[in-house]
């Protein structure tokens, strides 16, 4: 028995410790840990949303970087289209100068051929006027001549 009286004397001398303890905390419920839960949710929703934040900016550049690659394309299509269109100009103009050149060698080929036949017509002429000649000259080399003449000539 004398146990259970010690053990009573102990948990009456424990009772104002145990009200202390159980007052202490209380007090840190209010006075620590409360705020400082709220203040770890305010941070934890601070840090969330500066996470949402950076989300949507990364969202906003790729959107942007998407943008920017478009126009790209878009200015290089059209360059590639005015080099094609001036390409296709100068093949024209090249084209052109090919053609007047050409007629142009045509036309001198076709004047010259004109002249050659006028030359040749020419030369054609003065043969067969020399050839009567020509003939008479080798006749009267090769052939004796008259009798008649050989005496109108003494």
């Amino acid at each position: 028995m004398e146990i259970l009286n010690q053990l009573g004397v102990l948990v009456l001398g424990s009772v104002p410790t145990i009200i202390l303890f159980v007052f202490l905390v209380v007090l840190y419920g209010v006075l620590v840990r409360r705020p400082l839960e709220s203040t770890l949710a305010e941070r934890r929703n601070r840090t969330s949303g500066a996470v949402e934040q950076a989300r949507k900016a990364i969202e906003a550049a790729e959107a942007e970087t998407a943008a920017y690659e478009a126009r790209l394309r878009a200015v290089r299509a059209e360059i590639a289209a005015e080099r094609e269109l001036r390409l296709k100009q100068l093949t024209a103009e090249r084209d052109e100068l090919l053609a007047s050149a050409r007629s142009s060698a045509q036309d001198m080929v076709r004047a010259a051929k004109v002249e050659i036949e006028s030359s040749s017509l020419t030369a054609r002429k003065q043969i067969e006027d020399a050839t009567g000649e020509l003939s008479d000259r080798i006749l009267r080399a090769i052939l004796p001549p008259p009798v008649g003449q050989l005496e109108v000539g003494k």
